[in-house]
């Protein structure tokens, strides 16, 4: 840079008016000025705006007093601040830093949750660039509040796998006190998510099948503690599907369609399905359940591909068998890597949501794995997790804005 060469960062506060910025830019184009930033935030009717720009030493004073003239006109306040070049050039530099994306998401996103999420951020020599709210603007009275929140925030910075690790574990512990923090890298994959795959019993609906199945049967007691120690992880799926399947043999195939019919839908499905269709994700339902479950999900909300298991049926009657492979947790990352294929589209762009251990496989692939009020096991492995409130919620894991979607 030239000797006679300024930079000066402009900082104007007040309340927000139509042709405010346009106004401030003109000045700057009539000397010739050259925009290296600009940014804007607001907040109820008040604008913050930030501006830094490149001139000359003979033009800057004029510029200065113009732009002062102006924002006493508009009715806001004005700071000049004159940077040097090397400050401007270690900024520039930091432009190769990682970027991640922090997103609180609970019933409320409190003040101390904030404090707790941001004091991690500092500590681990990370700086916030935005913040910004995804959820829809706040009423004053409690009653009148919609029973979720979220915010989101853009932070910059490098990181060890070990420091990311350990950020990742506050970050998980923190769904003890009512808070979903998710942390993510920001990058090309995250802005491009395509496929969603999701587990079915426990997830999209709020009850194992297999356990309503065999109330029917009348085995409701044996098959419930081999389904709990399945999801724990402490035997294995597939030994364990049999042993559920086989206890469900006589059953009427009329009792299907009356469960099918009163599945107990959790909180937020609908309203998910609705975006993610409108957004344009392809959507998957990857269980160990049984196909006709899964169909019938398929058809009320418009999933784009079942994977499951196949009850053999006799007669009218469950023969305690099952026909083709068993969709486990190892066949559910098999079918999400397919799908990807099929799809044309990477892996990183993958999305997989799941509550059990035989989900951690795809969960573990997926460019983004969330635990939905996942068992103890399973949130303690993967690396996002939902806890507080509904499906709705991956949306705003998603980045998807309320105020966008709506």
């Amino acid at each position: 840079m030239k000797n006679n060469v300024e930079i000066i960062q402009i900082n104007i506060s007040g309340e927000d008016k139509p042709g405010m910025t346009s106004s401030l830019t003109e000045i700057l184009a009539r000397y010739d000025a050259f925009i290296l930033d600009i940014g804007q935030a607001n907040i109820h009717q008040s604008l913050t705006l930030g501006i830094l720009f490149r001139t000359t030493a003979d033009k800057s004073g004029n510029i200065m007093k113009e732009l002062l003239f102006k924002a006493s006109e508009l009715g806001v306040m004005i700071r000049f601040t004159p940077i040097a070049e090397s400050e401007y050039e270690h900024w520039v530099g930091l432009q190769g830093k990682n970027r991640y994306i922090i997103t609180l998401l609970g019933r409320q996103v409190t003040a101390g949750h904030i404090a707790e999420v941001t004091r991690s951020v500092a500590e681990h020599g990370l700086n916030i660039d935005a913040i910004r709210r995804l959820t829809g603007r706040m009423p004053l009275h409690t009653e009148d509040r919609a029973a979720k929140a979220c915010i989101e925030l853009s932070v910059r910075g490098s990181l060890s796998d070990a420091d990311k690790s350990a950020m990742q574990e506050q970050f998980m512990n923190l769904s003890n006190h009512g808070l979903d923090v998710s942390f993510q890298k920001d990058d090309i994959y995250r802005r491009s998510r395509r496929l969603i795959c999701f587990d079915m019993d426990s997830t999209l609906i709020e009850t194992e099948v297999i356990d309503e199945l065999a109330e029917r049967a009348g085995v409701g007691d044996e098959v419930r503690a081999i389904t709990a120690s399945a999801m724990r992880g402490e035997i294995d799926f597939r030994e364990s599907f049999a042993r559920r399947v086989a206890l469900l043999k006589g059953l009427d195939v009329s009792v299907m369609e009356e469960i099918a019919r009163s599945l107990p839908i959790t909180e937020g499905l609908e309203r998910m399905m609705t975006i993610l269709k409108r957004v344009g994700y392809k959507t998957a339902i990857l269980s160990g359940g049984f196909t006709y479950f899964g169909n019938y999900l398929r058809q009320k909300y418009g999933f784009d591909y079942v994977y499951a298991n196949e009850l053999e049926v006799e007669e009218g009657h469950l023969t305690g068998r099952f026909t083709g492979e068993v969709v486990d947790g190892r066949r559910k990352a098999e079918l999400l890597r397919l799908l990807c294929q099929f799809e044309g589209i990477n892996l990183a762009q993958a999305v997989a949501v799941g509550d059990g251990a035989n989900d951690l496989p795809m969960l573990s692939i997926a460019g983004l794995g969330i635990a939905f009020h996942a068992k103890p096991k399973v949130k303690a492995t993967a690396r996002q997790s939902i806890s507080t409130i509904g499906l709705d919620g991956i949306l705003y894991f998603l980045g998807l804005k309320d105020s966008r979607i709506e």
